[in-house]
């Protein structure tokens, strides 16, 4: 590989808008994001599975399955 051509890697805290914050290993210095697994709705089991099963049943019943 040729020398000085590669960005610098580098220690990098994750901020979210949530107030989360951890570490990870990337070129840029600061990374800030709108959305982490401590705040989204799939990783705190807030998420509305009853939409799901609706559009599931809707399938089922549409192809008789």
């Amino acid at each position: 590989m040729k020398e000085g051509i590669h960005p610098k890697y580098e220690q990098t805290t994750v901020t979210c808008n949530c107030g989360n914050t951890f570490t990870t290993g990337s070129t840029k210095s600061d990374i800030h994001v709108e959305i982490c697994s401590a705040c989204h709705s799939f990783y705190t089991g807030q998420q509305k599975t009853v939409a799901a099963r609706g559009r599931v049943d809707k399938f089922n019943r549409k192809y008789g399955l």
